[in-house]
């Protein structure tokens, strides 16, 4: 690999970053417009045209606020915790199936289990060294609840690695030329839409946030710049989690618009099941990974694997 590749990758990550911080911008304007509709009123539509420069405002407004540090708090770990969150988040949208000579995963499945699962530190570290109970008591769940839906999305991608023989994510679209994996593996297909939402910390499963018990949960103690980074990370985790789901089970034609469609379809999906549905109960939760999603994943997964030795 020459200079101007290594040139050309930087370029091309940058492009990419920039172009995902403005997707995860529009993403909670739509957010903000969908849910206002469905409580039957109007979202924000006073800046710009119908509001659309309202995500440009709120950052602004965040990032220009004074950053507050708690006194008793661990000032290193608590001011960086939310840059390696975001860092993370974006380091995932690495493994999109390009064909460029740009980054090619031939593991990115793999790539995607580790980045996931080193995550869950950020919301940890945002909990503990804020050193407020509440912040702590929302980081311990969110752990909790990333590390046991994380076995039965490892048990579903599994799976599908098993379908298409690769860790690949470009067989994906090799494979579903002709049939979408939806079709024919419709439970699992549900199985990892409400998984990733306990995975992002979504609505039914936003326990890492329980406004109604916590206050705010593992960030309450952040304002400003920290709060924003966390926002723009799980925002950013929910359009690579639609965009996952698109690859995965609805066919992985990048060169198409539908690709795209699809993929904003999905992130529609995360904000009316947040404007339909009440908080699910923890033990509930639990009981869900556990004793449902687990045996379902381990079940198709020796089906699976049936078929291949058939």
């Amino acid at each position: 690999m020459n200079y101007m590749d290594l040139i050309l990758m930087i370029i091309g990550s940058l492009i990419l970053m920039i172009g995902v911080l403005l997707g995860v911008a529009f993403l909670t304007l739509l957010e903000r417009k969908v849910l206002g509709y469905i409580q039957l009123r109007k979202g924000p539509n006073k800046l710009g045209f119908s509001g659309i420069l309202q995500p440009f405002s709120d950052a602004v407004k965040l990032f220009s606020k004074e950053q507050i540090i708690p006194y008793k708090s661990n000032f290193f770990s608590y001011y960086f915790s939310p840059i390696i969150g975001l860092f993370l988040s974006l380091m995932n949208w690495l493994v999109i199936p390009y064909f460029m000579g740009f980054f090619s995963f031939k593991l990115g499945i793999i790539f995607f289990l580790s980045i996931t699962s080193v995550s869950v530190y950020s919301v940890m570290i945002s909990g503990w060294s804020s050193n407020s109970s509440y912040a702590i008591l929302g980081s311990v769940r969110s752990m909790a609840q990333t590390i046991s839906y994380e076995v039965s999305l490892a048990l579903i991608l599994l799976s599908l690695i098993f379908l298409i023989n690769s860790f690949n994510f470009m067989m994906f679209m090799y494979y579903q030329n002709y049939v979408w994996f939806i079709f024919i593996l419709f439970p699992l297909s549900l199985c990892w839409i409400s998984s990733m939402m306990a995975e992002t910390n979504r609505t039914p499963f936003d326990f890492a946030e329980g406004e109604s018990e916590l206050v705010s949960g593992f960030n309450v103690e952040y304002g400003s710049g920290g709060f924003a980074l966390i926002f723009l990370a799980e925002y950013s985790s929910i359009l690579f989690m639609s965009m996952l789901f698109v690859v995965m089970f609805l066919g992985a034609d990048l060169f198409s618009i539908m690709f795209y469609l699809k993929m904003i379809f999905l992130s529609f999906i995360f904000i009316w099941i947040r404007g339909s549905l009440p908080r699910f109960r923890y033990d509930k939760l639990m009981y869900l990974a556990w004793k449902i999603y687990l045996p379902l994943a381990l079940n198709f997964l020796i089906f699976m694997l049936s078929i291949i030795f058939i």
